[in-house]
């Protein structure tokens, strides 16, 4: 169940804002800005300082209203932190099966990274709910495009180079969500107190979203 619903989440928006780096009032402010946005969907990456802690800050404050996960999960123990910290998903940039099997057999929607198709088949075989292609802006969106050919029966997530002028056709492409780092997430705006650029940023990424949402349904 909790599968089905972290993809229900996700597809809402096709979008997850990847946090790095941000902590404390700074984070505080960025999950408002999402929130207000209407894009609720953050991963926290484990290599952050203070990751465990904001990401359980993060569900104290915004549980109820936000899909909060963890990024950068290298291996089975940073798995095990990050699922005690209270990560509702989790997304690792490698391909470590075992990290795979822990996650679906605590039915935890896990996106593990892969570039390879031998990578990417992997992944679902031992039970990913999608599959993270990283990074997404080295490969291409035509990469990303022939690799729907033989595996478009598995949901792939693109990230690495995404952003509101590209956005649409990583979607075109066939990617069932992308994930955005610092384009979202700007520390510079943080530091500044400018939530209104990323407020700003993100709306047109889900405008979009829903452009490109309509076109697919008229297709």
């Amino acid at each position: 169940m909790q599968k089905i619903q972290g993809l229900a989440h996700i597809e809402r928006t096709r979008v997850i804002s990847i946090v790095r780096g941000i902590t404390g009032i700074q984070l505080d402010m960025l999950a408002q800005t999402l929130l207000e946005a209407h894009m609720p969907v953050m991963e926290v990456t484990l290599n952050s300082p203070d990751a465990l802690a904001s990401i359980s800050m993060l569900q104290q404050r915004y549980g109820e209203r936000m899909y909060i996960g963890a990024g950068t999960v290298i291996d089975v123990e940073d798995a095990e932190r990050a699922l005690e910290a209270g990560a509702s998903f989790l997304v690792t940039p490698n391909t470590d099966e075992d990290v795979i099997h822990l996650a679906a057999s605590r039915d935890v929607p896990i996106f593990p990274g892969a570039m390879t198709p031998t990578e990417i088949v992997r992944c679902w075989k031992a039970g990913a709910t999608a599959v993270k292609i990283f990074p997404s802006a080295s490969i291409g969106i035509s990469y990303m495009k022939e690799l729907q050919g033989p595996l478009s029966h598995i949901p792939m997530i693109a990230v690495g180079g995404v952003n509101e002028a590209n956005i649409a056709e990583f979607l075109t492409a066939g990617c069932y969500a992308v994930g955005i780092g610092g384009y979202i997430a700007d520390k510079q705006a943080l530091e500044t107190g400018d939530t209104a650029s990323i407020l700003r940023k993100a709306k047109t990424l889900l405008a979009r979203v829903e452009q490109w949402r309509s076109n697919h349904t008229k297709q």
